[in-house]
């Protein structure tokens, strides 16, 4: 019988699909890993191959030919795709959809994995034989001439062309029509090349250890939790540590939770190490994301620096994992493919045999517990590098007392001191927008999306009320659409109203406010960041996309101007995550030779979460939750799984995962075999959204093994129930948002 390709598609369905051969010849090594473009349904498809087999269960009729090989070569090799097929199984996905998700865009879409064509330049054989010398009436095609008769071979890039002083590339048109320099397209990548012109510091004791240990572990798979204390130096230790495993003529992967972290990482890293280096993350436009794929694949890019979807870059040489603020939840993907970008690292590297660091101040209560279990080396920097201080807390309690715009009256004053000492303050409010309400003050009319159950917040600089949960906006009304009063009345605050006030208060010094809505266009953050670390900007403002990693050396003082928000939340991570933010947004302060101060303002002083946190520190609250939770048998004492429906008709989510509930619970042998239970169906906390109405049934099991059982049993036939195509569902398997 012919050779059979079976095939992974894009699609929904728990199944890969069977097609003979493309017509054309077969390339020598394509097989497994390779693309292919296939028929499906009426139109076609990009489809990976993941066997090639002599037997298939379609009557051989039936069997219809792949369109074309679009690789003549595994795109994806044998440990990366043995890695996909694990994360399929283990996350209980469609195959298809999470090759897909692996792939950059326009591999998906079938373009080829090429580099893009760039325009070079070379000298020629007259321009090596011309002395530079001789064109002194034209000093600037002089001085290119001696650059490129210097770099011979290699030529010169136009994008290098472009970075050169003066009228560059009018200089090199002038020496091609004398006959000493030629352009060509050429299919080449894009990469940064790091410049390594700083000289490292001595590693501090703590440092050293780590390295000791990294050392010692030699290239084998070895998991460490790295916990160091905001300003430690952890940065310090990833470079050495890739220093360690570029000279073993290794590659290294380092994973960051957000794009706003890349430049200033990728800054230290290029002035550290004189190797090529790419990056990866959603901020690139699509041929951008290709290149950095290309050069990782190609072994060309020595270090990968990017957000979650890095973990799927191939690395043929690889050394070591970094994944920095290993506890963010944005490593968490929450829609699709909803994988664990730091949970996969961990996978990769122990599949790759090699050691993946987990770095942070703040450890998430399952990497504790992993460590605390023997299962991960925890080591430690307890000391803020430089000789630095940590910053002294103080919390302000607010009851009763007057409020600017959500100011009080003893922060102002810690401001006034600060700012009159040349100190930069940093005040964090995790709340985007003017005002979070929008208040009729005759008739009590409250501005609310009309898609979701959310309030509108208002944007005042943009004269527009947008719902943040479904991107839906509208014009200010100019009177109630209620009573016709026009007495509107802004409710609560936000960065924009803060923002205000302080110029206000401040009129004099510069206040710079990062948020969202501030950092929409492209390079935007890197502005306002590189803006932060002038002199003139004394007052930063923004939500939690301040409180991750940066370095600002002038901060003095950080302002918690509202830490009630997370203190009562619905979700049992709440508490968790609120001194996780607590403690990074303050470990902005201090991180130099001056001292720092942290002022936190609450309504509730005496919430047990705040003396905890701050008088014995982080460490201390994490393991008296982590005790919390075994009591309650939650996360990480127990494996979860959530199902999600939605459905535009009020009732077929709830009727879809009702009979979804019956079905897991006939499996589960009336819903508790091996410690499996099965809860809910119940609505969601916000229950309409986007027009959808969205409930949820929770799988809740002792044992991890017990509940991929029923989850291996269960999923395949959900999308079979009657009432399935009533709505729209997923499934989230380690879920970190209960929402």
């Amino acid at each position: 019988m012919a050779r059979i390709l079976r095939v992974a598609l894009p699609v929904p369905l728990y199944t890969c699909y069977d097609y003979l051969p493309p017509r054309e010849a077969w390339p020598e090594q394509a097989g497994r890993g390779c693309r292919v473009r296939v028929p499906f349904g009426r139109g076609r498809r990009v489809g990976v191959v993941v066997a090639v087999t002599e037997h298939t269960e379609v009557p051989q009729h039936k069997l219809r030919p792949a369109q074309a090989w679009l690789d003549a070569e595994p795109l994806l090799d044998a440990p990366l795709m043995a890695l996909l097929e694990w994360a399929a199984r283990y996350y209980h996905h469609p195959l298809g959809e999470v090759l897909d998700a692996a792939l950059p865009t326009l591999l998906r879409q079938g373009e080829p994995a090429q580099w893009r064509l760039r325009e070079h330049w070379w000298v020629t054989e007259q321009g090596r034989n011309t002395e530079p010398d001789a064109l002194n009436r034209a000093p600037r095609q002089a001085q290119l001439l001696a650059r490129l008769q210097a770099l011979g071979e290699r030529g010169l890039e136009a994008s290098e062309l472009a970075q050169m002083p003066g009228q560059a590339r009018r200089a090199a048109r002038a020496l091609a029509d004398r006959g000493l320099a030629v352009s060509a397209e050429q299919a080449s990548p894009e990469l940064l090349q790091g410049e390594g012109v700083e000289t490292p510091p001595a590693p501090l004791d703590d440092q050293q250890a780590v390295l000791d240990h990294l050392q010692a572990a030699g290239e084998g798979f070895q998991p460490i939790l790295l916990e160091g204390v905001t300003g430690s130096g952890k940065t310090e230790v990833y470079l050495r540590a890739t220093e360690q495993a570029l000279a073993s003529g290794r590659q290294v992967l380092i994973l960051v939770p957000e794009i706003g972290l890349t430049p200033q990482l990728l800054r230290r890293f290029r002035r550290r190490l004189a190797v090529p280096m790419a990056v990866f993350h959603s901020g690139l436009n699509d041929r951008e994301r290709l290149d950095a794929w290309l050069a990782a694949r190609e072994g060309r890019a020595r270090v990968l620096i990017g957000t979650r979807s890095a973990v799927f870059a191939p690395l043929p040489e690889p050394g070591l994992i970094l994944v920095d603020e290993e506890h963010d939840t944005s490593f968490k993907q929450q829609d699709g493919f909803r994988y664990s970008a730091r949970d996969l690292a961990v996978m990769r590297a122990r599949r790759l045999g090699v050691p993946v660091l987990l770095g942070t101040a703040t450890p998430s209560l399952e990497s504790l517990q992993n460590a605390l279990a023997g299962r991960y080396a925890h080591l430690h920097l307890k000391h803020r590098a430089g000789g630095a201080a940590m910053p002294s807390f103080r919390v302000l309690d607010v009851r009763g007392r007057p409020l600017r715009e959500g100011l009080s009256p003893a922060l102002q004053t810690a401001m006034d001191a600060h700012l009159a000492a040349d100190g930069q303050v940093l005040l964090f409010l995790n709340r985007r927008g003017f005002a979070p309400t929008l208040l009729c003050h005759e008739c009590g009319w409250v501005a609310e999306c009309q898609r979701c159950d959310a309030r509108y917040t208002w944007h005042r600089r943009a004269g527009r009320l947008r719902c943040h949960h479904c991107d839906s906006e509208q014009p200010v009304p100019r009177a109630c659409p209620e009573c016709g009063s026009v007495d509107l009345r802004a409710v609560g605050q936000g960065t924009e109203r803060v923002e205000q006030v302080l110029a206000e208060l401040y009129p004099d010094v510069p206040v710079l406010r990062i948020d969202r809505d501030s950092t929409r266009r492209r390079g935007a953050m890197d502005a306002l960041l590189a803006e932060a670390h002038q002199p003139g900007a004394r007052i930063l403002l923004g939500t939690q996309m301040l409180a991750k990693g940066h370095h600002f050396p002038d901060v003095t003082l950080v302002g918690v101007l509202d830490a009630d928000h997370g203190l009562y939340g619905a979700d049992f991570r709440a508490l968790e995550r609120m001194a996780q933010l607590l403690i990074q947004v303050a470990g902005r302060a201090g991180r130099a030779e001056r001292p720092g101060e942290v002022l936190i303002q609450t309504h509730h002083p005496e919430h047990p979460l705040l003396h905890t946190l701050l008088g014995s520190g982080y460490d201390a609250f994490a393991r008296a939750h982590l005790e919390e939770r075994r009591g309650a048998g939650l996360p990480p004492f127990a494996a979860m799984a959530l199902l999600r429906a939605e459905a535009v008709q009020a009732g077929h989510a709830r009727g879809f995962l009702q009979a979804a509930a019956e079905q897991a619970r006939a499996l589960a042998g009336g819903g508790m075999q091996a410690g499996v239970m099965v809860l809910g169906p119940v609505p969601a906390p916000m229950e309409r959204r986007a027009g959808r109405y969205r409930a949820q049934l929770l799988l809740q099991a002792e044992s991890r093994a017990a509940l991929h059982r029923l989850l291996a049993r269960w999923v395949p036939g959900l999308a079979a129930l009657p009432t399935a195509r009533q709505a729209r569902w997923s499934l989230d398997v380690d879920p970190q948002d209960m929402f």
